[in-house]
């Protein structure tokens, strides 16, 4: 049986919508209305077509029914799809569909199964990337730490616009994507640097082969968008949200962009919003900061020496990497596993410390003669290569529309010879995935500066590793500062990407006073960081 989530006199909501969004309009911007000079401008268009496109969405709702057998998705989850303008400042042009999942409110408390909870509407989640999605975050609901959130709430995913089914971005052939074993210099020669301007060029040319004009409509403005788009189809007259890492940035533009319909948000792992650091100054930071977390890694192998054996000091353990690096540039390991590769997999490490164990594991034993683990760890998953693709072309595309990027190259070289010599484990990684953005076809969008005043939102909550090195500590300060009302709830001495609902109890415990309650602690608390992950050791 098909269900279909609809307002209520969907005629009355929706023009009722359309005037208080009009009215939400910044002060002094051009409106376009009665008496206005010449044409409206586009900022003026692009709010008047996210009102009408609300309006639209929330008179025809979203007709969950069964997930595709082809998503496999267990009998609890709904899936369903919302129609959006690819340009807002042209409602009536051009539409994509973005597919939406949903697993309804148990209301069941999970202490007593007895005890019926209220719900509070639809918990919208976001994931970052940009170009991940949050289609099976719904599922969720099946673990032990959000039980009481998924008793309370429609909890509710969606794949952003260009990611998977929501009219997908592709840069290259999918079986391309991939390339086999890679160099990973930490410090490249001119050489090197030459060939990979090459291909950061032909990448940027290849994006706009494929993708033609609809390319520029791809950024985190029309995120916001679509974020409103999908509120008003859910039938909620306020967004109770979160987002992680990226995306916390679009969930700041859309407080900034639409006070009036937050209800409650957290922003888990904020990038820092300043637009001044969008995007490039940004990846600068966040290169910096993975230097000091591959040293909270490498500090931890070498407490665990006994059982790894790649040294008991930060260094020596550095030596043992380096070795590897030397052999598999010599002969990569199954054919799949170069430096680069390597790198890779190393790098997740410092997204995550639960991924610690296994690749100190796999780099004992790889140096000890046996690389299958290794391969396990780091060589490409060739089944996942279409989404791989996808992922990184919406990554490109929304990081390069958002906002201008350095066009001449000896700015980047410049920036990033003198940080890789502080920094040299991510920075250059780092520039090959963000230079197509050097080279782009699109014009860049204005960047909105996030910023808001006393009352003008509800609390918001703010949750941040100290150690983060994905989306560095001084971005949740700087989001903290710049949403009036909000509190930010640190996590000490740790540096997982993430930590809403994880092990934390202290942070859940906030979470969920949070999103059940609407408390907040004040304008600042802190929670102890995690225990350690325990080491692995070979058998």
């Amino acid at each position: 049986m098909r269900a279909a989530v609809r307002h209520s006199a969907a005629g009355a909501s929706a023009a009722a919508l359309l005037l208080t969004t009009l009215a939400a309009a910044p002060a002094g911007s051009a409106t376009g209305g009665p008496g206005a000079a010449g044409p409206p401008s586009r900022p003026a268009a692009e709010l008047r077509g996210t009102a009408v496109a609300a309006a639209r969405a929330g008179a025809a709702g979203i007709e969950f029914g069964r997930c595709s057998e082809a998503q496999d998705m267990p009998g609890s989850m709904q899936c369903g799809t919302v129609t959006v303008p690819l340009d807002y400042a042209r409602p009536d042009g051009r539409k994509i569909r973005l597919t939406v999942s949903r697993v309804r409110a148990t209301q069941r408390d999970p202490l007593n199964s007895k005890r019926k909870v209220p719900r509070q509407g639809a918990l919208v989640f976001n994931p970052g990337g940009p170009g991940s999605s949050g289609f099976y975050f719904p599922l969720m609901g099946l673990m032990p730490e959000w039980k009481r959130l998924a008793a309370a709430y429609d909890l509710v995913g969606y794949a952003p616009r260009g990611v998977g089914r929501s009219a997908p971005l592709s840069c290259q052939d999918p079986k391309r994507y991939f390339k086999g074993p890679s160099p990973a210099p930490t410090h490249p020669s001119e050489s090197y640097k030459r060939e990979r301007i090459a291909r950061a060029r032909a990448y940027a040319r290849g994006c706009a082969e494929r993708n033609g004009s609809a390319l520029r409509h791809y950024h985190s403005l029309n995120n916001a968008r679509d974020l409103d788009v999908l509120r008003a189809a859910l039938g909620e007259s306020r967004l109770t949200f979160m987002g992680a890492s990226y995306g916390t940035y679009f969930g700041a533009l859309y407080a900034a962009m639409f006070p009036s319909h937050v209800r409650r948000m957290v922003f888990d792992s904020p990038v820092n919003p300043d637009p001044e650091r969008i995007w490039y100054r940004n990846n600068l930071a966040q290169s910096a900061a993975f230097e000091d977390r591959w040293t909270d890694f490498r500090e931890w192998i070498a407490r665990h020496d006994n059982v790894y054996g790649l040294g008991n000091t930060a260094a020596k353990v550095l030596r043992s990497y380096e070795r590897a690096r030397a052999r598999l540039s010599a002969e990569p390991a199954g054919g799949e596993v170069g430096p680069g590769q390597l790198q890779g997999a190393f790098l997740q490490a410092g997204y995550y410390d639960d991924f610690w164990p296994l690749r100190a594991e796999a780099l004992s034993a790889y140096l000890e003669g046996d690389p299958q683990l290794l391969v396990d760890v780091a060589g490409p998953v060739r089944e996942a290569a279409a989404e791989a693709e996808n992922s990184a072309a919406v990554y490109s595309a929304v990081e390069c529309n958002d906002a201008p990027w350095p066009r001449d190259w000896r700015v980047w070289d410049r920036d990033n010879t003198r940080l890789a010599r502080a920094a040299p484990f991510e920075t250059w990684d780092n520039v090959w995935a963000n230079l197509p953005c050097a080279y782009w076809p699109a014009p860049p969008q204005r960047v909105l500066d996030v910023r808001t005043g006393p009352g003008e939102l509800p609390p918001l909550l703010i949750l941040s590793a100290e150690r983060d090195a994905a989306a560095p500590y001084e971005g949740a300060l700087e989001l903290h500062r710049r949403l009036a009302g909000s509190v930010l709830v640190t996590e000490r001495d740790a540096g997982s990407h993430g930590v809403a609902g994880g092990p934390n109890r202290c942070v859940n415990a906030y979470l969920e006073a949070y999103l059940l309650e609407g408390r907040t602690p004040g304008r600042r608390a802190a929670c102890a960081g995690r225990a350690e992950p325990v080491p692995s050791p070979s058998e």
